[in-house]
């Protein structure tokens, strides 16, 4: 199939490529110049395992372009789909600007009958706001041109989103044409071919579907870390309760690690997307409200875990951060947990010296250029020379089996602030370390 993605970031450009892998002739739009440009050299704007040579690959086999025209994308278009962002407004709802100029541009550009499938995250009933631009741009050219506008949801997790579009959990389609329901299927086959796993549904319904999905696994979280709050103050331990109701089928053990907080580019802003719609709609979304508060307070455990050891005044203290994204395999530190417990720490006067494998580039440009008392580390072992502790925040692989025996040569104390409960405690107690975990006593 023809299709065009208008939008080369996360969720673009990883349907792009995952598209063009299938035999299908892909073309990415979009309005950055500069990155159509380093596209085209092999150079990707995001850290995501597999992508950059799947981009590379179809790229240079000619089943994918990239381009600044968007009338070229359109013209060899059969499907079209829209994978901009959606940023958050200030009053906490979705900022639907970029998804209605690329329904504008839609509408003055297509010639024949295309099917636009909206691939960003929105609220329900961006569809008929989406339809109405498209109609108004045909009015305006005196043209009457038939379309569908479908809904089409992603849920790539990132670090394994080429895994997951390749095999998918689900596909989710909202429509209301049966043509076009018919035309989306057809496209998804070759994902879905070994397990039935289309499901369709109208739009609205699809609209919700993306916004539920991602509330109900951040009230996980959120609900885990709650229970570590209260573990922590009861003498429980929250690994073994973890344990024990993990085991339980209908809970399960995803997404039920305590840890710092959740972050990124989608659950927050998709929780709060969703909080603001049902206020909307004259209802109190509370237990939204209170996904949020928990997190953000949990953001907060393991500073406050730090000034209860070293008191308030943390001049003179050096402290070393292992992680900077908010999850492993990705360079993405939008609203990440490391972000906040950074920025407290300094204002308490202490000084950061943090590593990430992946993360350092992006915090040092953007999200923590303005602080003046962090300095970035070569290696996870060079980020605890003369520190008086470590503080670990986010759980890539490599900080998952240590050297101790290094760790306490390089270390002025012997502290670990683990924020994700990746060690032994018993065996870091043996080599005299102190070691404080999210929900356990000390």
């Amino acid at each position: 199939m023809k299709i065009s993605i208008i939008g080369t970031g996360y969720v673009g450009l990883v349907t792009g490529a995952c598209m063009a892998q299938m035999g299908n002739s892909v073309f990415c739009v979009d309005v950055d110049r500069k990155k159509i440009e380093n596209l085209k050299r092999g150079i990707i704007p995001i850290y995501e395992p597999g992508l950059e040579p799947l981009v590379a690959e179809n790229y240079k086999a000619g089943t994918l372009r990239f381009t600044t025209d968007i009338e070229e994308a359109i013209d060899n278009s059969e499907i079209c789909c829209i994978a901009v962002g959606t940023p958050m407004g200030e009053d906490g709802s979705a900022d639907l600007q970029h998804v209605l100029q690329a329904a504008g541009d839609i509408g003055k550009n297509m010639e024949r009958y295309i099917i636009i499938a909206n691939k960003s995250t929105v609220p329900v009933g961006t569809a008929d706001k989406v339809r109405d631009v498209v109609r108004s741009e045909l009015n305006k050219r005196k043209v009457k041109i038939p379309f569908d506008v479908v809904s089409n949801p992603e849920f790539l997790k990132e670090g394994a989103a080429v895994e997951d579009f390749m095999r998918p959990d689900r596909v989710i389609v909202g429509a209301d044409n049966p043509k076009a329901l018919e035309k989306i299927k057809e496209l998804y086959m070759p994902f879905t071919r070994s397990h039935e796993r289309f499901i369709a549904m109208d739009i609205r319904s699809a609209e919700m579907t993306k916004y539920a999905a991602n509330a109900m696994l951040a009230a996980k979280i959120s609900f885990m870390n709650e229970i570590a709050n209260i573990c922590e103050r009861v003498g429980a331990d929250v690994n073994k309760v973890r344990a024990g109701i993990g085991s339980d089928s209908r809970i399960g053990y995803s997404f039920i690690y305590p840890g710092c907080g959740y972050g990124g580019s989608c659950f927050p802003k998709d929780v709060r997307a969703l909080e603001r719609l049902a206020t909307e709609n004259k209802y109190t979304a509370k237990m939204l409200r209170a996904v949020q508060e928990i997190n953000e307070s949990q953001k907060l455990v393991l500073v406050h875990k730090v000034i209860r050891r070293f008191g308030e005044d943390l001049n003179g203290h050096v402290f070393a951060v292992w992680g900077l994204s908010f999850k492993p395999e990705t360079d993405d530190t939008r609203e990440a947990s490391s972000l906040t417990i950074i920025r407290e720490l300094t204002k308490h006067g202490a000084k950061i010296k943090a590593y990430d494998p992946r993360a350092m580039d992006v915090a040092k440009a953007y999200y923590l250029k303005d602080l003046k008392n962090v300095e970035y580390a070569d290696s996870k072992y060079a980020a605890l020379s003369g520190a008086a502790a470590l503080l670990l925040v986010t759980e890539w692989k490599e900080f998952r089996s240590p050297d101790f025996d290094e760790m306490a040569r390089r270390l002025k104390n012997k502290i670990i602030f683990d924020g994700r409960n990746q060690y032994n405690r018993e065996k870091l107690h043996e080599m005299g370390f102190e070691y404080y975990q999210i929900g356990v006593s000390v």
